[in-house]
């Protein structure tokens, strides 16, 4: 077999099956009633921080979260953007007092990461949502409803294809995978 046809092939498997690192599981399981789905974890931050607050006072995804050139990633809100409000909003609380230490001193607040991708996968912000305007709700689900958050959708190869295929993106594998 040619190595084009070989890689057609493997670029066709979901992602884990092509790395032998799953069975495939056809025709998929039926997914559990919503009573018996296990709750979400939300994921451990530094701060406490409610979307679900921020969001209600008219803030926006990109008010915080820039997407800097090359458009990779959508970035953490600088600390002096916090405290252009917290410096006179709920000063004395522990958490805003740790956040306007980090800030004075210029260090970048350890946030958790929620979603990620394998770093073989090319992907950018800026192609989603400036080039194609997909909404962030898209990938992150309902965020301004949330006061923690948690990886709420897949970033799962099969996720994406799938998700490119309802809104007639191109699913080529060199799209997201170097073939070189």
């Amino acid at each position: 077999m040619s190595t084009a046809k070989l890689l057609a092939r493997i670029c066709a498997l979901p992602l884990g099956l092509a790395l032998g690192a799953v069975q495939p599981a056809y025709p998929q399981e039926p997914e559990a009633p919503a009573d018996e789905q296990p709750a979400p974890v939300p994921v451990e931050q530094p701060l406490p921080y409610s979307h679900k607050t921020h969001v209600a006072l008219g803030i926006q995804c990109r008010d915080c979260h820039a997407i800097a050139d090359p458009g990779f990633t959508a970035g953490y809100p600088a600390e002096a953007t916090c405290m252009a409000c917290h410096a006179s909003i709920k000063t004395e609380s522990p958490h805003i007092q740790l956040l306007a230490k980090l800030s004075s001193e210029g260090t970048a607040v350890p946030w958790n990461r929620i979603y990620r991708v394998p770093d073989f996968v090319w992907f950018s912000h800026a192609s989603h949502v400036e080039d194609a305007g997909v909404e962030c709700e898209t990938c992150h689900g309902p965020v301004a409803q949330r006061e923690v958050l948690f990886q709420e959708k897949p970033t799962t190869m099969a996720a994406c294809m799938e998700c490119h295929a309802r809104n007639n993106a191109p699913n080529d594998c060199d799209l997201c995978h170097d073939p070189g």
